[in-house]
Order: structure tokens, then C-alpha cells, then sequence
């Protein structure tokens, strides 16, 4: 048990135990997942209400960035509020910096910095969330997952949250390159869907969608039943 009481202490088999208990937090959060398709990129998460009293309007996963960035998160949701905070910052210093379109890439590697940071000292905890970043730079389509350790990855298509493998292996059999929008969503609602034990009913998921000749923006409910009709 020594070895799970401070961040900064390995266990003899080399393992952080503190950032192994924030990825089992990240596994309880809603799915969500994120995959490119042939001119832009999509995200999509599952609303997953706590109570019948709740506005379904307050539980917003997908959150922007900037004009062509996006994110969508699962875990614990004050984490992730501050980390979305802190990419807002980090993208108008660099709009206002450089004068251009932010580069997807180098936002992601400065949240992952912060996240990492808080592995390393003590009296401190791993940031409990995973988040994908999706957007729009001068490379194209680009999607990113971060997880509470502060590693990097670079998909077509990926997911977090309680679902993720079940969705992964959904998209590992059915994911093309050459999808449009329309084609796009409905395999993502289709991967959501695979991930719901048996007998659950799939609500109507959070969409957001990135395209080349376009800005970030969130499909109305409308929008989205109509696509996966």
C-alpha cells in the first residue's frame, strides 16, 4: 500500500498507481469518441443523466476551443473544466502571437505538459479526465487523445469513457477513410450503440463537427435524427 499513497513513488514493477486510479475514474465517465472522415472530423458522446431532474441543456461533453478546434472529455468533470480553461488560454496566446490558425498539435502537447506535471510532485493528484481534441489546421484533419498521464496519441478514430473498448472494437471492423459527414455520424451513433449493455435504450448523443470549408459547430437534435434515421 506504500507505493499508492504519493504520486511520486514507483512500485517495484515501475507503476504509478496514482495515474492507474485516474484512468479507473476516466472509465466511469460517459463515451465519447471522435474519428475524421473525408473533409473534416466528427465528435460525438452519449448523455448520460444522474437524475430525471437535470437539464438535459447543462450536460454539455463537447466543448470549443476555438473557431476550428473541439473537444469532448469523460471523467471527472471539474478536471476537465480547468483543462479546458487552460486550452482556451494557450489557443488566443498563440492566435495573438503568431497571427494564425492555431496548430492543433502544439495545443495538445501544451494540456498534456500541464497534465503531466501533476504526475511528478507531490501533494498532488493526476488530473482524473481524458479528453480527445479534434480540429482543423494547416495539416487537415486532426484528432488527438490525451489521458491522465499526459500521453499523446494521434487516431482516425478513437474513444474514452466506460464504453471505450467495446466502440474501438465496433470501429476497428467497420471505420473507412473515405466517409462523408452523413455517413460519418451514423457510424459513430452506431459505435455509441454497441457499447450499451443489453436491453439499454440509446438517447439522442452530443454531435460536433469540423469541416475543412467550415467552423466548429453542434448539430441540433433535429440535424442529428434526421442523419441517423
Amino acid at each position: 500500500m506504500a507505493y499508492d499513497r504519493a504520486i511520486t513513488v514507483f512500485s517495484p514493477d515501475g507503476r504509478l498507481f496514482q495515474v492507474e486510479y485516474a484512468r479507473e475514474a476516466v472509465k466511469r465517465g460517459s463515451t465519447a469518441l471522435g474519428l475524421k472522415f473525408k473533409d473534416g472530423v466528427l465528435l460525438m458522446s452519449e448523455k448520460r443523466a444522474r437524475s430525471k431532474l437535470m437539464e438535459q441543456n447543462s450536460m454539455e461533453k463537447i466543448q470549443l476551443i476555438d473557431d476550428f478546434v473541439g473537444c469532448v472529455t469523460s471523467g471527472l468533470g471539474a478536471d476537465a473544466r480547468v483543462l479546458i480553461d487552460f486550452a482556451r488560454i494557450a489557443t488566443q496566446q498563440e492566435k495573438v502571437t503568431y497571427g494564425s490558425v492555431v496548430n492543433v498539435e502544439n495545443l495538445v502537447k501544451k494540456v498534456a505538459d500541464q497534465m503531466q506535471q501533476y504526475t511528478q510532485y507531490g501533494g498532488v493528484r493526476p488530473y482524473g479526465v481524458a479528453i480527445i481534441f479534434a480540429g482543423i489546421d494547416q495539416v487537415g484533419p486532426r484528432l488527438f487523445d490525451l489521458d491522465p498521464s499526459g500521453v499523446i496519441n494521434e487516431y482516425r478514430a478513437t474513444a474514452i469513457g466506460s464504453g471505450r473498448d467495446q466502440v474501438l472494437n465496433f470501429l476497428e471492423k467497420e471505420y473507412s477513410q473515405d466517409l462523408d459527414e452523413n455517413k460519418a455520424i451514423k457510424l459513430a451513433f452506431n459505435a455509441l450503440k454497441s457499447s450499451l449493455e443489453e436491453g439499454g435504450e440509446m438517447k439522442i448523443p452530443e454531435v460536433a463537427s469540423i469541416r475543412q470549408d467550415g467552423i466548429y459547430r453542434i448539430l441540433t437534435k433535429e440535424e442529428i435524427e434526421k442523419k441517423i434515421s
